[in-house]
């Protein structure tokens, strides 16, 4: 491991605030990122919109986020790469206690984060499979991140339907709410979370993206320990202002092998594969996609992996 020093190099990361951000916090709690040489900033977005745009301008250094968001900076003629997987989302379509089926969505609105990118995507698709088109059957809201999402249609009960993950999915039916289905069992394997960057700053910090992909793992590795569940759950607990039920419940999902958490952040090909494939049906075929290697780069997690053994 490497010695932290006196001499930290500072790394921004912005993730969204709910329960997949808990590898990061544990990492800042017991300082795992400070031991690797790290000092550690971690940015809570408000949702994908605004992580984009931290990235592009340098206020951040790395989203660890739902990786299709790189694919629509790559689209938009970014030099962005995905260095490192993470998990298949953990959503649920989660809707009102009045809808029993996707069709009842017609006349009503899908909230989501950004139109354009991820989870909105996914949610098009199983739409689009019941036979609603979006702006013709169905409004889509942008919103923001899940708890926005669970707020606007916690306010208003016209806002039928979301993709929600922990700990929100769990709240969400506590709350009156349903889920139609895991969108892994609707829709079947899904890149979702991952690391993404600029090519620039992977190329000129190698040795600090490697020492954070080391540390993230290592977090990883704790939140999987059954012996750290207890420790786990009170973080949850504290950074996101839940009850030990909900926490309880979305620490199950985090672990929950085929949902949760993929084992060492690994990349799922065939989830990239099924990501793309999403993509291109409800935005369209972009050239910037056709070639995978142009924007996923493994190299640096190899090494980093190799490494730890």
């Amino acid at each position: 491991m490497a010695d932290s020093g006196l001499d930290l190099k500072r790394l921004v990361v912005s993730a969204f605030p709910n329960a997949k951000a808990l590898p990061l916090w544990v990492g800042e709690a017991q300082g795992v990122f400070a031991r690797y040489g790290i000092a550690l900033t971690i940015d809570m977005t408000p949702g994908s919109d605004a992580q984009r745009a931290k990235l592009l301008d340098g206020r951040i250094h790395i989203a660890q986020a739902a990786v299709d968001n790189a694919l629509q900076l790559v689209v938009e003629g970014h030099d962005v790469i995905i260095a490192m997987g993470g998990e298949s989302g953990m959503n649920d379509f989660i809707v009102q206690g009045d809808v029993n089926s996707f069709t009842d969505l017609r006349g009503r609105t899908l909230v989501v984060d950004a139109p354009n990118t991820a989870y909105a995507l996914l949610a098009r698709k199983i739409l689009a499979r019941a036979g609603l088109e979006a702006g013709v059957d169905y409004e889509i809201k942008p919103i923001g991140n899940a708890s926005m999402r669970l707020k606007a249609m916690l306010e208003d009960s016209f806002n039928a339907g979301g993709v929600m993950n922990p700990p929100f999915s769990s709240e969400a039916k506590l709350r009156g709410m349903k889920s139609l289905g895991r969108l892994t069992d609707l829709l079947g394997p899904y890149q979702a979370g991952g690391a993404f960057m600029l090519r620039a700053f992977a190329e000129q910090n190698t040795t600090t993206l490697e020492n954070y992909i080391k540390a993230y793992v290592t977090c990883l590795r704790w939140v999987f320990d059954p012996d750290n569940k207890a420790a786990g759950v009170a973080l949850l607990m504290g950074r996101l202002t839940l009850t030990r039920g909900v926490a309880s419940a979305a620490y199950d999902q985090l672990i929950d092998v085929g949902f949760g958490f993929q084992q060492d952040a690994r990349l799922d090909m065939e989830g990239v594969r099924q990501m793309l494939a999403t993509r291109t049906q409800t935005q369209g075929r972009s050239p910037r996609l056709d070639d995978q290697a142009t924007f996923i780069d493994l190299s640096f997690y190899h090494r980093a992996l190799a490494s730890m053994g």
